[in-house]
């Protein structure tokens, strides 16, 4: 009796120590965006504030250059391509809300151990891990089937295609190319029936009506999903319910916000997971009015101070409830700013401070670099600054620790828990390696060399600028992974970063005596990191990507999906 009475005694006080959890993540969202990052004409108060009264790191790299890789690995704690949620070519992040690709059930996520810790757990924003797998009910990716207790957001995420009046995004090329055969099918289909009724040809009427029927057919396959991208992706849902769709843009950040707001209320008594991932800044960048022609960068620079005063409101709710000292809050972005987005008049992506490279990159910096701030008062010292390399996937096991769970041990989990180099308890990050990777195709590795304290990145492939020299892919919307699209290095480059962390000047066996002492290192704990490596079922497969009907989330009867907020069906 007396072992149990001390047993329920050591739970209620680790009970009592478990803090609320915040985190926050910024979607396409530059390094160098933000002023505590050095960026001096863009106004981020609350965030700068939030780095102030916490800790800042300045090697936080994302696991993948892109979305739904990033975020999946930040779940998970592992690279992406573990769970299938990386592609060696092709599509490298979800293409539909209809599709049947996403996180696979039987991984775990932080939340789902959170909640088995007792937390309450809740994601307000976007997913874009998939949604179902065979029927527009089952939900095996919905954030619901993942650990949280409560969804309200975008499963999909914000592109171009949501807005009326922007071009095309989703799979613009195929698109275009589709839209190329049909015609020509079409005018081929009109000289064969003009010809016919001229004489000219001896076919008959029932032949050319059964050849228009199946131009007719390739038409109507294409265009039942691409003609309605914004009907199929851009919804919001509640739980598993769709509340709107399409959305309305212009009011879903207050929407977002106030969810946000009511989940802190309702649950602080906690303790509590909230997830709050901002659809803020990727294009569209839609703005509210308030905000718009306000910064001195145009709609993106708008954009980003409209987020950083989501996030002081998001703060704001914290502190109203009596919860900063008990909560547990961080800042990130998911990988690197959007050199490509950019229109006729003004640049529509973010700025990546002093590194090379941008979002879909996986080797330069530009691409994984990220905002990376903890705040947890009388826990973690305010204003520390940490140098060392931490990684998106740190998150997980750092979360559970908090909350006094374990990480999974029937598989291999890539962060290490940040807990010890926060508190300041340990020196150097436990990555002594790390690897980068675009789409399944490693692209680079950096390895810190804790003796000497030097650090080295080796570069084993990187992407063609187009045009030359431009640093990314202007036209293309974002760099390829392979292909004739990259240089493979034979001999790889190699950097310092601790020397030259804007990778402009590469070393080489004459200026860098230890430079082969280095490549062949790092070559063998890359020979020894692909011993971890095990194939699993691709979720960007060609079947997995495609739009299914029957996969759709839908409110009302499936075609005719319309309702306004809150499942308030309207007319079509």
């Amino acid at each position: 009796m007396v072992g149990l009475l001390l047993r329920t005694c050591e739970l209620r006080a680790a009970g009592a120590l478990q803090p609320n959890i915040l985190l926050i993540m910024a979607d396409d969202l530059g390094i160098g965006d933000l002023g505590c990052y050095g960026n001096s004409t863009l106004r981020t108060p609350h965030i700068d504030r939030l780095a102030e009264e916490g800790v800042r790191l300045t090697q936080h790299l994302a696991a993948a250059p892109l979305c739904t890789p990033s975020r999946a690995a930040f779940l998970t704690g592992r690279h992406s391509f573990r769970s299938g949620m990386d592609a060696s070519d092709g599509y490298r992040a979800l293409q539909w809300n209809g599709g049947s690709g996403g996180l696979p059930e039987n991984e775990t996520t932080f939340a789902r151990i959170l909640q088995q810790q007792g937390y309450a757990t809740g994601l307000i924003g976007k997913w874009h891990q998939g949604v179902n797998c065979e029927s527009r009910v089952d939900h095996c990716h919905h954030p619901l089937n993942h650990g949280f207790d409560y969804f309200y957001g975008m499963p999909f995420t914000l592109v171009n295609d949501c807005h009326p009046d922007r071009p095309p995004e989703v799979d613009a090329a195929t698109r275009a190319k589709l839209w190329r055969y049909t015609q020509m099918l079409a005018l081929g289909m009109l000289t064969v029936a003009a010809s016919k009724a001229c004489g000219l040809i001896s076919v008959s009427w029932k032949a050319v009506m059964g050849a228009a029927g199946l131009v007719f057919l390739f038409f109507a396959s294409w265009y039942a999903s691409f003609g309605f991208v914004r009907r199929w992706n851009c919804i919001l849902m509640r739980n598993h319910d769709v509340t709107e769709q399409p959305m309305v843009l212009e009011r879903t950040a207050s929407l977002m916000l106030k969810e946000a707001v009511s989940y802190i209320e309702r649950n602080k008594h906690g303790p509590f997971l909230l997830f709050v991932s901002l659809l803020h800044v990727h294009i569209p960048l839609v703005t509210t009015k308030e905000f718009r022609g306000e910064s001195q960068h145009g709609l993106y620079g708008d954009n980003v101070e409209e987020m950083d005063w989501l996030v002081g409101e998001i703060l704001n709710a914290v502190e109203e409830n009596g919860l900063k000292n008990t909560t547990f809050t961080y800042f990130t972005s998911d990988h690197g700013g959007h050199l490509e987005a950019r229109d006729e008049h003004s640049q529509l992506g973010g700025w990546n401070g002093i590194y090379r490279g941008g979002k879909g990159m996986g080797g330069w910096e530009g691409g994984i670099r990220v905002p990376g701030i903890f705040r947890w008062p009388g826990v973690l010292p305010a204003g520390r600054v940490i140098h060392e390399p931490t990684s998106l996937m740190d998150v997980f096991p750092t979360v559970v620790q908090l909350a006094g769970g374990q990480v999974p041990q029937d598989r291999v989990i890539d962060g290490r828990s940040l807990v010890p180099l926060l508190q300041g308890a340990a020196e150097h990050s436990e990555h002594e390696f790390l690897f980068h990777y675009c789409g399944k195709h490693l692209h680079a590795a950096r390895w810190h060399d804790k003796d000497s304290g030097r650090l080295w990145k080796v570069h084993y492939v990187t992407p063609r600028f187009h045009p030359e020299g431009a640093g990314a892919c202007y036209g293309q919307g974002v760099c390829p992974c392979s292909g004739e699209g990259v240089t493979q290095h034979n001999p790889p480059l190699l950097f310092e970063l601790s020397r030259d962390p804007s990778e402009a000047r590469p070393l080489t066996p004459g200026s860098e005596p230890l430079y082969h002492a280095v490549v062949a290192r790092v070559g063998q704990a890359v020979e020894e990191h692909r011993e971890t490596l095990s194939p699993v079922p691709p979720q960007f497969s060609l079947s997995n990507i495609l739009w299914k009907p029957w996969l759709q989330p839908c409110c009302g009867i499936f075609p005719f999906c319309s309702c306004t907020q809150d499942g308030d069906h309207r007319e079509t």
